[in-house]
């Protein structure tokens, strides 16, 4: 069982975009999460993602977990008045 079929099996994924599963069994890639200490708390939507990276890893995939409490737009704009 491959990366995308075993998120399928467990119900993780319903759709991806045409040629992903094959670009991921022919190549190895990397992939993080990031988290925001200075949140009150963590939430179940952080455990799905951190679930996905323990598989993208059990499949040899690179995970990337960063945890970081600077003030991050992430490429939103930002109001300056």
């Amino acid at each position: 069982m491959n990366f995308v079929e075993e998120l399928r099996w467990r119900g993780m994924i319903h759709d991806i975009m045409p040629e992903t599963e094959k670009f991921l069994n022919e190549n190895k890639v990397s992939g993080y999460i990031g988290f925001d200490p200075t949140s009150d708390s963590l939430h179940i939507g952080s455990l799905v993602q951190i679930m996905i990276l323990v598989h993208f890893q059990k499949h040899g995939h690179t995970p990337y977990v960063l945890v970081g409490g600077a003030p991050w737009n992430g490429g939103r704009p930002v109001r300056k008045v």
